[in-house]
């Protein structure tokens, strides 16, 4: 690939998911058309690491995302499943593949789009699937469709565990998905890891288990960090549907451990377990948490401040190493958190804005395990992205004393670096301060309550993965939700390819899971 990137392959494995990826991918898309920018610095993020360069058969040159996706029968909408930009129906034999050295260093964005025009922009009314607002065309080899469960309707539903690794033990299944695989991974120059995302409350937690062992079976040493998703609110009128979410998130969590190298657990909901919280709370959004377009827009935002580290131009660190760094001691599950937008007044400095936080967590909590306050970090990767180089110090009058240490920082790393050390002094952090903001120009939904309309473009983002204590607890719970349900009455979930010491086990495995998080010191003791 050009410039030597470091490969990623994206999974998306889910509904949901495709919700969070479309916004994603949306992002990217967004990001690219700004990569010329005067205001930005260019260089900072590699989309090689996301994205692969090729041609039509017209000789058309493409930049479409690295990915594959699976999703049910009736979730594509007016999206065809073998994309839009080829527009060719036998892959194997219309498409003559070039891979086409693209250098984005030469000031012209890549191509990503056929000669016709992106679709309009949907109104936020007419979204019913994820594909209704992706505007990035996609290769034919990304979109899987699993034929034998619908997607709407109340019958052939995906929506137990078994029933999910049930289906990539099918040879049609999982030969289409390693087909797809070896497509992908074997023009990587260097592939350095994956990249899932995947519904944890439904039958697709079992299909992200399973793709993950295959992965880890197939690509010893790659990186495999996977990104648990859980849409909005649950109530407690919904027996069934809670508890077949609580079976397949713990399934999910605990399988999914086992074979990736990190797993990060995303929802703007209060609570993984039965008793249902009130969604997270921004100072600075006003989002639908019943809404998946809102509520996947927020985690997407997030996800892509995260990742940062894995995907920068200069000095990158690897999926692998960013793994290591966060899951020492069996520590593989971590938690996610996000100020979006971060809060910079007009007038202020980093460290000013920095100061106002006081001694509380900056961010607020993604990973459904509650307030952080009062909880332990073991260790964390930071990324604050869409500063001004301005802004980054504190410009005092010569001879004015600096009112904090961080105002008597000489740079921007200096005074990031410097307030995580204050705030977590024992910790072992790892921080990155970018120039180039977050994207959310339309169709990310209009969420940003002290804004204009037609005023938001792109924001800054503060974000962050921690090795938490909170995660002993959170388990914890789970293990004793778990506990408490007859599985005499659940028979359906447990048809569906589940024994009953399969759940004895798990429940072993997420009290050692847990136990992994108590108490014990950070890397730096």
């Amino acid at each position: 690939m050009a410039g030597g990137a470091r490969e990623v392959l994206t999974l998306q494995l889910g509904h949901f998911a495709g919700f969070v990826g479309a916004h994603w991918w949306n992002q990217q898309d967004a990001a690219l058309g700004r990569a010329t920018d005067a205001k930005e610095s260019p260089g900072e993020l590699c989309p090689d690491v996301l994205y692969r360069t090729g041609r039509t058969l017209h000789g058309q040159d493409t930049y479409t995302p690295r990915l594959i996706l699976m999703d049910l029968k009736g979730s594509l909408s007016s999206l065809k499943e073998e994309g839009g930009l080829y527009r060719d129906k036998q892959l194997d034999a219309a498409i003559a593949w070039c891979v086409h050295f693209l250098c984005l260093s030469s000031g012209s964005p890549p191509l990503t789009t056929a000669t016709t025009p992106k679709p309009l922009i949907p109104t936020e009314a007419s979204i019913r699937v994820w594909s209704d607002f992706l505007r990035v065309h996609l290769h034919p080899r990304s979109i899987c469709m699993i034929q034998k469960y619908n997607h709407d309707g109340e019958a052939g539903r995906l929506e137990a565990f078994g029933q999910g690794e049930s289906v990539l033990k099918e040879p049609k299944y999982q030969e289409e998905l390693e087909d797809r695989l070896h497509f992908y991974v074997e023009e990587c120059d260097y592939l350095q890891g994956f990249q899932i995302l995947c519904d944890l409350h439904d039958g697709f937690s079992g299909v992200g288990a399973k793709a993950a062992e295959l992965l880890q079976d197939e690509y010893s040493g790659r990186g495999i960090i996977t990104w648990g998703l859980l849409p909005g609110p649950y109530h407690r009128g919904e027996a069934q549907r809670n508890i077949y979410r609580l079976l397949n998130t713990a399934f999910g969590l605990v399988h999914l451990t086992a074979h990736s190298s990190l797993v990060c657990p995303l929802s703007l909901g209060g609570s993984l377990g039965l008793r249902p919280e009130p969604p997270v709370n921004f100072p600075y959004l006003h989002y639908d948490a019943t809404l998946p377009f809102h509520c996947s827009a927020i985690l997407a935002t997030a996800l892509d401040t995260v990742t940062v580290p894995y995907r920068l131009c200069s000095s990158p660190v690897s999926m692998v190493h960013l793994a290591d760094m966060l899951s020492f001691c069996g520590k593989k599950v971590v938690t996610a958190g996000a100020t979006i937008p971060f809060p910079l007044a007009p007038g202020q400095s980093l460290p000013d804005s920095l100061m106002q936080f006081g001694g509380a967590t900056p961010w607020t909590p993604l990973s459904a395990c509650g307030e952080p306050s009062g909880t332990r970090c073991f260790a964390q990767s930071v990324v604050l992205r869409g500063i001004d180089r301005a802004c980054h110090t504190s410009q005092l009058t010569p001879g004015t004393p600096p009112p904090s240490s961080l105002h008597a920082c000489t740079t921007g790393e200096e005074v990031l670096a410097q307030y995580l050390q204050q705030q977590q002094p024992r910790v072992m952090s790892s921080s990155h301060l970018l120039l180039t903001p977050c994207r959310v120009a339309p169709p990310y939904p209009h969420l940003f309550s002290s804004c204009s309309p037609q005023a938001v473009e792109s924001i800054p983002v503060f974000g962050a993965l921690c090795s938490s204590s909170s995660l002993h607890q959170t388990l914890e719970a789970l293990a004793r939700d778990l506990t408490k349900l007859d599985l005499r009455r659940w028979a359906s979930f447990m048809d569906a390819g589940v024994e009953h010491d399969d759940v004895a086990e798990l429940l072993q495995e997420l009290q050692s899971l847990a136990q992994c998080y108590h108490g014990g010191d950070s890397l730096v003791d």
